[in-house]
């Protein structure tokens, strides 16, 4: 008995430290939780296979939720563009990489065959949005409304797919929005927006790394997620995903350190004091 003792004692001492610890990774909900999921389970678990690092998938009822775990440090990565603000670029956090999609613009969009052709007849009128720590869809929109003093009722819908299902069932006469997700949903569900306003380019989600992280397995999850572009594996995970998301078919990750992200933290030194 002691002899066997001994033996799982070593045994357990012979693991890497990534296979004894779980991290939990957040992405920021950019649809409907089911087809987040979707989406994200694939890549978590071949990103946790091939790093050798076990990350778990957690997703919360809305982005704000999400967004929420990173800021209460339950979770150790996260895929978001909601950390560069100058209070929490305090807390740490690193880029290590993003996907290379085209950039994105805030918009704000009302359906095709809505009356609404200016962004000023929205004045008084309930504007939808997914929520209110969407940086896209909702502070650059919602920022220029504010400089262009259209008064408006803000409504949140959990997500972007959830902003859309009010535009379209219309209990809200417009909608701020990311650019990438209006054609997405336009390819997925077949609807058509008319634009009323676009903002200045912005890079896709940053990849991202909480500094509490050990640096080995900070660079083997990274390493995992650029890898997938190589891996034959990895691209038809990842294709498979483009293709639930409304993505362009050759959405893949690529390394970055962070300076792509200049765009954000220039608009937070502008920014309305109720948008930082």
């Amino acid at each position: 008995m002691k002899r066997l003792l001994c033996l799982l004692a070593a045994a357990s001492l012979a693991l890497p430290a990534a296979a004894q610890t779980e991290y939990h990774f957040s992405p920021v909900n950019q649809a409907n939780i089911a087809t987040a999921a979707s989406y994200w389970n694939p890549i978590v678990a071949y990103v946790s296979e091939k790093s050798g690092v076990k990350l778990s998938l957690k997703l919360g009822r809305t982005s704000a939720d999400t967004t929420s775990f990173v800021l209460a440090q339950e979770v150790e990565f996260a895929f978001t563009n909601h950390l560069f603000s100058p209070e929490r670029e305090q807390l740490g956090w690193k880029v290590f990489g993003r996907r290379n999609t085209p950039p994105l613009h805030g918009q704000v969009v009302v359906a095709a065959d809505s009356p609404i052709t200016d962004i000023s007849q929205l004045e008084g009128k309930e504007v939808g949005f997914p929520g209110p720590e969407a940086f896209i869809a909702y502070k650059t929109s919602y920022a220029q409304l504010l400089q262009r003093h259209i008064s408006v009722r803000t409504v949140f819908g959990g997500n972007m797919d959830g902003a859309f299902a009010q535009l379209f069932s219309g209990k809200v006469a417009a909608v701020g929005a990311n650019s990438q997700l209006v054609e997405g949903y336009a390819r997925r569900e077949g609807k058509q927006f008319r634009v009323l306003w676009t903002s200045e380019p912005y890079h896709d989600l940053a990849l991202m790394v909480s500094p509490k992280v050990p640096e080995r397995d900070a660079q083997a999850v990274a390493k995992a997620f650029i890898g997938m572009a190589q891996d034959p594996r990895g691209r038809e995970i990842l294709a498979s995903g483009a293709k639930l998301m409304g993505l362009p078919a050759d959405a893949v990750f690529i390394a970055s350190d962070g300076r792509e992200y200049a765009a954000y933290r220039r608009f937070y030194q502008s920014a309305p004091a109720t948008l930082r």
